[in-house]
């Protein structure tokens, strides 16, 4: 379900009201953990938070125009989604992240590559996110990527 939406408020505003409350309070919950420097946007329909040009002009390789990605959160057909790359780049972040998810949730952990699923909505472990979120810094991030997807 990709959004046309152009703005977080405008895709906020779009979801059904079950769906809104849960992606307000995750965004809050992104909006104070993640450390500063990250902008918050729209990027393939989803809300994003990545590196803007000005700290890294290089952007993201697949498509330089676009800043860097790091975080999105979505709303898709039967999940909220959270698409955290520093996971997904990170073996050590994803350990700690497995291993800390059971102390935090009742539910098994539904997850891909970056993708966190929560198909329960009143069982998102908003604490463990805080904590997942503030452990990687915009110069952490960068330098993470550039180890591990730009070879080039």
């Amino acid at each position: 379900m990709q959004s046309t939406a152009q703005t977080p408020q405008e895709y906020i505003v779009s979801l059904p009201s079950d769906r809104k409350e849960v992606i307000t309070k995750l965004r809050k919950v992104v909006q104070t953990n993640l450390p500063k420097g990250f902008q918050e946007g729209m990027g393939y329909g989803m809300l994003c938070y990545s590196v803007p040009h000005v700290l890294y002009p290089k952007g993201y390789h697949c498509d330089p125009k676009q800043p860097l990605p790091f975080l999105s959160i979505a709303s898709q057909k039967n999940f909220i989604a959270i698409y955290h790359m520093g996971i997904y780049a990170n073996p050590a972040l994803l350990d700690w992240f497995v291993s800390e998810y059971p102390k935090h949730c009742k539910t098994k952990l539904d997850m891909g590559k970056s993708c966190i699923r929560f198909k329960k909505m009143d069982d998102i472990p908003y604490e463990l996110l805080s904590e997942l979120l503030s452990k990687v810094s915009v110069q952490e991030w960068i330098t993470t990527y550039e180890t591990a997807f730009n070879k080039g």
